[in-house]
């Protein structure tokens, strides 16, 4: 059993650790201060090639494993979380879809612009009554003619209103099954569509220098060749797509959770207390042992589930372990952060602060820390 990086994996991890260390790291308070989206960073992380890591060259690519990817995001977030968001929401939710389910016309369409970073795309799944209840989606699509009638609302969509947001993939109501349960498909809509309108959010406590979006469709017609995939494919497209995005949200949360202790760690060792470095005070020093121990065992965790998706085996059970494991490990690193920060920790001058609120997160989004021991105990048949 190998646990060590490739070469490449190895040199693909320090490139992206001193570019967020010198690049985002410097901006990140005044960005999250500011709930102010960069498109300064955005290009510069376009240029590093963030973008469409794992999709082949053919479609403007890198063609680069998950496990890659999954590095490179959680590099990111062992500095920002708003920026990782970006990244790990661009790839996983804005190009996944496109690039698993999409026709070779859709494709070829959009997936040059969006692995170049040039362009962004949102995942319109949840709704202001449909979160963790998705298959309850309101938002309902129907035939008319040549073109589909969109009318609804989407809330909490991340990269859908940017000034280089290309478009959303839209979870709608297209029918009715024949089991009576409503049939979900996924409808792409290009922004600038006439009846389609999504806009910004602000007043966020975590990710605030992210993009994030409430959508409006009122009675938003596009082509009916905008259908992703099979007519009735929606719901099952979108747990799919969640399967690698919780794999997403596991990075930020191992990344987060590195930081977290990188910044405990470096402070404890300077801050005196009694004549001597609170670091060698019990106390402080057991924490410190946890949140290492939390940290590499979120990443064997994580680095296991990415490698079966690699290696096409089944994951969905491994993504939801990893995914709430690395949430609740950077919850308690974030705590004990603060806690040896004492009233420094409280104060936005330490970016331990930051990384506290944007923690909450990762145990709400994609799937909440209880939807994640749900689909663990039915893997296990308790459920």
């Amino acid at each position: 059993m190998d646990f060590s990086l490739t070469m490449d994996q190895e040199i693909l991890r320090d490139t992206v650790r001193k570019f967020a260390q010198n690049e985002i790291q410097p901006v990140a308070d005044e960005l999250d201060k500011n709930e102010t989206f960069s498109y300064e960073t955005m290009a510069k992380m376009a240029e590093m090639g963030l973008f469409g890591i794992f999709v082949a060259e053919e479609y403007g690519g890198q063609e680069m494993d998950y496990v890659s990817y999954i590095i490179a995001t959680e590099e990111i977030a062992r500095v920002d979380g708003s920026h990782a968001a970006t990244v790990a929401a661009e790839n996983s939710l804005g190009i996944g879809p496109l690039y698993y389910f999409g026709s070779e016309e859709q494709k070829h369409k959009y997936l040059p612009a969006l692995c170049r970073g040039e362009t962004l795309w949102g995942f319109g799944l949840t709704e202001p009554n449909a979160g963790s209840d998705a298959g309850n989606a309101q938002t309902r699509a129907v035939l008319d003619g040549d073109e589909w009638v969109i009318n609804g609302t989407k809330i909490f969509i991340t990269n859908a209103s940017t000034d280089i947001t290309a478009g959303v993939t839209v979870l709608c109501r297209t029918g009715t099954r024949n089991d009576g349960k409503p049939e979900l498909s996924c409808i792409l809509v290009e922004s600038g569509t006439s009846g389609y309108l999504a806009k910004p959010m602000h007043g966020k406590m975590m990710w605030r220098g992210s993009n994030t979006s409430e959508l409006y469709f009122e009675d938003c017609r596009v082509p009916k060749e905008n259908l992703l995939g099979e007519q009735g494919h929606g719901f099952y497209q979108m747990m799919q797509t969640l399967d690698g995005g919780r794999l997403s949200i596991g990075a930020m949360g191992l990344g987060g959770a590195q930081g977290c202790l990188d910044m405990a760690l470096k402070y404890s060792q300077e801050r005196e207390q009694f004549g001597r470095p609170i670091a060698r005070f019990q106390a402080n020093a057991f924490k410190l042992a946890d949140m290492a121990m939390q940290v590499d065992a979120a990443r064997l965790l994580l680095y296991k589930a990415c490698w079966l998706r690699d290696n096409n085996k089944p994951f969905s059970k491994e993504a939801a372990i990893a995914k709430l494991y690395c949430s609740e490990a950077m919850h308690l690193c974030a705590d004990h952060a603060v806690q040896i920060h004492g009233g420094y920790g409280l104060m936005r001058e330490y970016q331990v602060e930051r990384f506290y609120r944007d923690q909450k997160l990762l145990e709400i989004g994609e799937g909440t820390s209880e939807v994640q021991r749900i689909v663990i105990a039915r893997h296990l048949g308790a459920l």
